[in-house]
Parts: C-alpha cells; sequence; structure tokens
C-alpha cells in the first residue's frame, strides 16, 4: 500500500506538470515571437523541455515498478534514475542551444520590442512554475523519489528564468543587448540545473557509500542483535530504487564455530531486512590475536 501511494504521488505530480506546462508553453512561445524575443522563446522552451521531462517521469515510474525478473533480479527501481539522467541532458542540450542564438543576436545587434501581454504572460508564468515547483517538492517528500526532486528543481528553474525575462523586461528601454544576455543567462542556469541533476544521478548509478545517518541505524540494528563487539565496517551500499542493498564486514572470535558465525550474520540480515527493509551481504573476517 505505500509503495502504491508512492508511486500515485508522483504520477499525480507528472501529469499536472505535462497539462500547465502544455499550456504555459504556448502562450509563452507566442510573446515571445509577437515581441521577437530570444529570452521569452528560450523561456517558453525552458517550459516545453518540463513537459517532456515529466512524461519521462510517467514512464519510468511505471516501468520503475515492475517486479523483479530473470534479467533484472533486483528490480527496476534504477529507471527512475535513468530518467533523471535523461532530464539533466535535455536541460544542457537546451541551454547550448539557446547560448548560440543569443551570441548569435548580440552579435547582429537584434533588439527585442516587448510589449504589455508580454509582461503579463511572464509574471503568470513565474507564479504558476513557482507553485508547480512546491507541488513536486511536496509530492518528492511523500514519495521519497529523487526523480520528482529533480522535476521540481525544473520547475523552479523555469521560474527563475522567467524572472530574469522579467527583469530584462523592465530594462530593455535602456539597454538594446539585455534581451541577447537574459539568453545567456537563461541558458547558463539551464547548464547549472543540469549538472545538479546529472551529479546525483550518475553518483547513484556509480555507486555512493553509506551516509552516515544510514550507517548509525545499520549499527543501531546490529546492537540490538548481538551483545558482541564485531565492529562492523567497510560498507557499501548499492541503491536499485525502492530495493536497496548494503554488504558490510563484521568481526567475529577465529575459535567461534561455523554454525555460530553463520548465525550471527543471518540474524543481522533478518533484522535489517525487517527494521530497514534492505538486503544485506555480510563478509566475516577473524579477530587479530
Amino acid at each position: 500500500m505505500k509503495i502504491a501511494g508512492k508511486h500515485n504521488w508522483n504520477n499525480l505530480e507528472a501529469i499536472v506538470a505535462i497539462i500547465l506546462n502544455l499550456l504555459l508553453f504556448l502562450v509563452k512561445l507566442w510573446a515571445g515571437i509577437v515581441s521577437n524575443s530570444v529570452g521569452i522563446i528560450a523561456d517558453a522552451w525552458h517550459t516545453l523541455s518540463d513537459s517532456f521531462s515529466s512524461v519521462i517521469v510517467l514512464i519510468s515510474v511505471k516501468f520503475a515498478r515492475k517486479p523483479p525478473d530473470k534479467e533484472h533480479p533486483y528490480g527496476h527501481g534504477r529507471a527512475e534514475i535513468v530518467a533523471a539522467v535523461i532530464i539533466g541532458t535535455l536541460l544542457a542540450v537546451i541551454g547550448f542551444n539557446f547560448l548560440l542564438e543569443s551570441v548569435k543576436r548580440f552579435n547582429e545587434q537584434q533588439a527585442a520590442d516587448f510589449g504589455l501581454i508580454a509582461i503579463i504572460i511572464i509574471i503568470i508564468s513565474l507564479i504558476i512554475k513557482e507553485l508547480m515547483a512546491q507541488f513536486a517538492f511536496w509530492c518528492a517528500r511523500k514519495s521519497g523519489s529523487d526523480l520528482i526532486k529533480a522535476d521540481g528543481w525544473h520547475h523552479r528553474s523555469d521560474a527563475l528564468s522567467s524572472l530574469m525575462v522579467l527583469a530584462g523586461i523592465f530594462l530593455s528601454r535602456y539597454f538594446w543587448w539585455i534581451d541577447s544576455v537574459m539568453g545567456l543567462l537563461i541558458s547558463i542556469f539551464l547548464f547549472h540545473a543540469a549538472y545538479s541533476i546529472l551529479k546525483t544521478s550518475v553518483t547513484k548509478l556509480l555507486g555512493e557509500p553509506a551516509d552516515k545517518n544510514f550507517t548509525r541505524q545499520i549499527i543501531e540494528v546490529i546492537n540490538k542483535t548481538t551483545d558482541l563487539d564485531i565492529h562492523p565496517h567497510h560498507f557499501h551500499c548499492h541503491n536499485y530504487g525502492e530495493h536497496k542493498e548494503i554488504s558490510l564486514h563484521i568481526v567475529l572470535d577465529p575459535d567461534l564455530k561455523l554454525s555460530e558465525a553463520h548465525k550471527i550474520a543471518n540474524d543481522i540480515e533478518e533484522n535489517l531486512r525487517n527494521e530497514l527493509k534492505i538486503e544485506a551481504t555480510i563478509h566475516i573476517e577473524p579477530q587479530k590475536q
């Protein structure tokens, strides 16, 4: 029931994001074309990229729910991490395209012609995108999904880019080149968002050490399982989405019977499974004499 609820939150966030982003894209693109603004057009495509990422969220969430099979014995949870990598790459590509367009407009000294409609649309977009970001973060807290959190930062980056466009509109009467600079700043912001998402996702794909809080929880379970001082160490966490595995070393008396050592390790694995919902593999080392 808990797992189903998690995916329901993810699906809800993605569906709401797709609908609102498509509507915002259309009105912002229209405003950008009317005002001949590369900044607003870049902002519109940034919004559309949010729709692409939300579609990826829907597909990956559905795929991630598939149970383990012969080809994927650890489940399909990493589909969400792969999807986050796709979102980050998409942001980087869009950012690069608008970087080129902004430089081109600056070299050709092209200025934008902003009107009241463009101002109103950008203000509405800014408010809606920030509300969408807050909603995504709320859903991420409910579901514990890094992918939904990444989608929330995507919305936040769009809100901030709209804020930059709005500031540029009011400065355009003084500086002809402000529209090109806005496009450049938005592209840099896109690069930063892409880097943050890719760094987190790639780290998880490559493998990462267990964080201190998680390690502390594991040690607490171990201490409740046995009174022996077994010095748990060498923790390695393997994240497969909802399914997590951890390997660790423990130290036991070399004179201990094999059956007794096996029982200690087995009891620890069972308690970690029951209390922390993780599968553990324990390596036993002989205590130095």
